[in-house]
């Protein structure tokens, strides 16, 4: 066993910087593009399947999520300028360039095809946005866990095989909640299915986070992130159950998509939390790179 003292720094200072980012504009980032990512492949999906109900609500869920996701990271970066600097270069080994390079012409494509479903106007244009955007929605849904592990941030970067799945599970559900809160409750049938897998993914992995990664699983289970990654879970089951009842009863689906939002909020919120205790304790830096320094030497 370790001693505390082992773990203290100069000044008592922790030996990484907290993460950079504001708060709630990151978390709000993280939640707002993933639930965009999954409605604009579920507006084209419900397109195709003659679900137009189903489809327009999706459409302007990508457009309104997108929209607001770029908001809220121009408001973190602090100046709108800064945003387009990020897009003069595309570096495919820097996950910040890559990820604005996918959610700028994701925007775009997004805002073409619900202007174009809702005037009339340009409609094969329209519908070949909303096609590519639904492409591109996986990678809307997956670009920020990538973002996260990519950083020194021990709890991050040590899931770093795990926050994909996690985020794509909870942006699942958080699409399939925006469409059951406003489609058609008998178009929604798809939906309800795409959710439950959805759930299941994420509760899966977020055991896994929360106890299969040696010591940097303490954060995602303690303190702030732990309260709210366990009302993550919650809401996320109640949502799901919820959802069996989403075509017969609009009640039951309002109040499912309700549940799974709130889900994919606090999944977010308390992802960023779990990084941020992390870097605030020198521990969690130290007895993972002993760890791998004795793995390596064994």
């Amino acid at each position: 066993m370790v001693e505390p003292a082992e773990f203290t720094s100069y000044y008592g200072r922790p030996i990484l910087k907290e993460p950079a980012w504001k708060q709630p504009d990151v978390p709000l980032y993280l939640f707002l593009g993933g639930m965009a990512g999954s409605s604009a492949t579920i507006a084209s999906l419900a397109g195709r399947t003659a679900r137009p109900g189903l489809a327009r609500v999706a459409r302007l869920g990508a457009v309104g999520g997108a929209s607001a996701s770029v908001l809220a990271l121009i408001h973190d970066l602090g100046r709108p300028e800064r945003f387009l600097h990020m897009l003069r270069v595309l570096k495919p080994t820097s996950p910040l360039s890559v990820g604005s390079w996918i959610l700028a012409p994701f925007s775009g494509l997004a805002a073409v095809s619900a202007g174009s479903a809702e005037t009339g106007l340009l409609r094969p244009a329209g519908k070949l946005a909303g096609a590519v955007a639904g492409v591109l929605g996986p990678a809307m849904c997956t670009y920020t866990a990538v973002l996260l592990a990519d950083t020194a941030t021990p709890s991050w970067h040590e899931a770093r095989r795990h926050l994909p799945f996690l985020f794509a599970g909870s942006a699942v559900t958080s699409g399939v909640g925006l469409a059951l809160l406003a489609a058609p409750k008998d178009e929604v049938g798809p939906v309800v299915r795409a959710g439950l897998f959805g759930a299941a993914a994420e509760l899966v992995v977020t055991h896994e986070v929360e106890h299969g990664l040696g010591l940097v699983s303490e954060p995602y289970r303690t303190g702030r992130a732990g309260k709210l990654l366990k009302a993550a879970r919650g809401l996320t089951a109640a949502g799901a159950a919820l959802s069996l009842g989403a075509t017969r009863s609009k009640v039951a689906a309002a109040a499912s998509g309700a549940a799974y939002l709130a889900a994919g909020l606090c999944t977010r919120f308390g992802v960023y939390q779990a990084g941020v205790a992390s870097a605030q304790d020198p521990k969690y830096v130290v007895v993972p790179q002993k760890a791998h320094k004795a793995a390596r030497e064994a």
